[in-house]
């Protein structure tokens, strides 16, 4: 029965890791912030449609970053100023996909 439960698990833990390692980091292409959402959760989200998003997750136009991670404000400032302006922007996805499949970032940048 153990021996059962074990395999299950490796399999489970196989799937998981899978999805990750088909994920990847990299810029995105320019494109306009369709969405930008602050949430009451540990995160914020936007939606930035692009062409290609290389990291893969499921929801590809969608994307985040945490409140509590470093430089997590300039980054919203920025969303705020390229909505504000109707700019194009690009950001660095990290590889990292979250449970809704959105992409995390570490970067944004902003063309004047």
């Amino acid at each position: 029965m153990k021996r059962k439960a074990s395999i299950i698990i490796i399999g489970v833990v196989s799937m998981l890791v899978s999805h990750l390692a088909h994920s990847a980091a990299g810029w995105t292409d320019y494109a306009t912030v369709a969405e930008l959402i602050p949430t009451n959760h540990y995160y914020y989200k936007f939606n930035l449609p692009v062409k290609k998003n290389p990291g893969g997750c499921k929801e590809e136009n969608w994307f985040y970053q945490n409140y509590s991670s470093s430089g997590s404000d300039q980054m919203f400032n920025t969303l705020l100023e390229a909505i504000k302006s109707r700019l194009r922007i690009r950001v660095y996805v990290t590889g990292v996909c979250n449970l809704d499949g959105f992409s995390e970032i570490s970067s944004v940048g902003i063309i004047p």
